[in-house]
């Protein structure tokens, strides 16, 4: 099984300490994971780009990705760029995942699309099946403390 993949990560930049986890996770899983995401590890000039630019920008890296991840942390739901890569995910077609952060049970709510398009939505303990995940398997849907959730109608799984 291939194990390389092109992911993109949606997330709260003060959460960019759970994207190196899951990054780290990921290749200690033997994935080899291209992140198309802006996190700690990409360079930034301290240039302040327009809005037209930072879609553009946004709009290429999800599209280079086959799979979307959205960080679910206490703060995620208010960030309007996280809204507006979901949606662009959502235009494109791509797999939408949801992770809660190590550490927001009872404390993160989904952005807003977000619970209709995930496909997947794991807590940070069950992070192991991410790759299972990425590479098309399919779990129950959970909450942030990683049970199952039990009344929902589960997700449509979208694909390129």
């Amino acid at each position: 099984m291939d194990k390389s993949h092109n992911i993109f990560i949606s997330h709260y930049g003060k959460d960019d300490k759970h994207v190196q986890s899951l990054k780290a996770r990921l290749k200690g899983q033997g994935y080899n994971i291209r992140n198309f995401s802006i996190d700690s590890t990409k360079h930034k000039d301290g240039r302040i780009p327009s809005k037209p630019v930072i879609e553009r920008f946004l709009r290429m890296r999800i599209n280079w990705s086959s799979t979307f991840i959205c960080l679910v942390g206490p703060k995620t739901h208010t960030r309007p760029w996280v809204d507006h890569e979901i949606n662009e995910a959502i235009k494109q077609g791509k797999r939408i995942i949801g992770v809660y952060t190590h550490g927001s049970k009872e404390t993160a709510e989904l952005p807003k699309n977000l619970e209709k398009v995930a496909s997947n939505l794991i807590g940070w303990n069950s992070i192991d099946k991410i790759g299972d995940i990425i590479s098309g398997k399919n779990y129950p849907i959970e909450n942030s403390d990683g049970k199952v959730v039990t009344d929902s109608f589960g997700r449509p799984d979208i694909r390129c």
